[in-house]
């Protein structure tokens, strides 16, 4: 990070932000550049660094913190309970006011059909009311260098019958899903909204889109392909989108590699295309901005990233910023904290 992208001044520093989009985790070994570790004390640290009012938080799956034993369905289990340990923590005000993991998105393999009802339940049961969606990711590609998601799913896991048999049981346990996968495999988001219409599903990440492998290089080629698979994404009501994602190294922006760190005029620059067709497609009303920490930490502070958000949202009116920023998480979660 230079110096000039970690001093510059905190932008809109009293607009409450719920960061819709996070982890937390301790796995055995780092994985694209990141820690090994990166728990609440690293998180609230970012936070106060930041700089910006930070009210509440969603923890999103990593794959951490499993159960080593029972039955296999379970296993996934022992991450909420990690969860809610924290938001525990949180609760008690001994580590500050931000309401971290007010929702927990968490994971059960779907692939296992309709027989997950009772992992769902137990998920929920565990939560203590936070819990508000699965993600079960699905990112695939032909080409071997561009990795296949962080849980190795199948090629077409949201079309799978067994996939849909329990995407079914989420609506009626008002879980919303958040679907984590490529650019190119839009299409397949958008069959599954077809077919789940009363399913609340998120878009992380605006879609997920790719610059690396056989996809760098062709940045104009992928917006305008990306751009028309959002926009007819849209039109359907049920999807919501959180705006952010593009800092990791499997996007178009490179910052990741570079010694110097982007400011936050900069990075506004480089986003704005896709953040804003983003907005333009699903309205003020459907779409959140995220931090995607740590993992889009890897090209920027947690300070620049929120004030090149605020930067793209500089022309939006006041009801809209609330939205875009707090609002919409809590809608589209129900969260009830922060």
């Amino acid at each position: 990070m230079s110096e000039a992208a970690d001093d510059e001044p905190v932008l809109e520093a009293d607009l409450p932000i719920c960061d819709p989009h996070h982890h937390l985790y301790d796995w055995p070994a780092g994985i694209l550049g990141l820690p090994a570790r990166y728990l609440l004390g690293d998180f609230l640290a970012e936070i106060a660094a930041g700089g910006h009012d930070v009210t509440s938080t969603v923890f999103v799956e990593a794959t951490a913190f499993y159960r080593n034993s029972g039955p296999e369905i379970l296993r996934t289990l022992g991450e909420t309970e990690f969860a809610t340990g924290v938001a525990a923590m949180s609760e008690s005000g001994r580590y500050g006011p931000v309401h971290v993991c007010a929702g927990i998105v968490g994971r059960v393999p779907l692939i296992h059909g309709d027989a997950v009802g009772p992992a769902l339940d137990a998920h929920i049961a565990a939560a203590g009311g936070r819990f508000c969606g699965i993600r079960d990711a699905g990112p695939w590609d032909d080409d071997l260098s561009v990795p296949r998601g962080h849980t190795d799913p199948p090629k077409g896991l949201y079309a799978h019958p067994d996939f849909r048999a329990a995407f079914a049981l989420l609506a009626p346990r008002g879980l919303a899903f958040d679907a984590w996968q490529y650019h190119t495999q839009l299409p397949e988001v958008i069959s599954l909204a077809d077919a789940f219409p009363g399913t609340r599903i998120v878009l992380d990440h605006v879609g997920g889109v790719l610059g690396i492998g056989p996809y760098a290089g062709r940045r104009d080629e992928i917006f305008a392909a990306w751009k028309q698979d959002l926009q007819e994404l849209a039109r359907r009501p049920n999807v919501w989108v959180k705006l952010g994602g593009l800092c990791q190294p499997l996007t178009p922006t490179s910052y990741h590699a570079r010694p110097d760190k982007p400011g936050s005029e900069e990075l506004a620059a480089a986003l704005r295309p896709y953040l804003e067709t983003a907005i333009e497609a699903f309205g003020a009303g459907r779409a959140m901005f995220e931090s995607n920490f740590p993992v889009d930490g890897l090209s920027c502070s947690y300070r620049t990233i929120w004030n090149a958000f605020k930067r793209i949202a500089a022309g939006a009116s006041a009801s809209e910023k609330a939205a875009l920023f707090h609002d919409n998480a809590y809608a589209c979660y129900g969260l009830k904290n922060g």
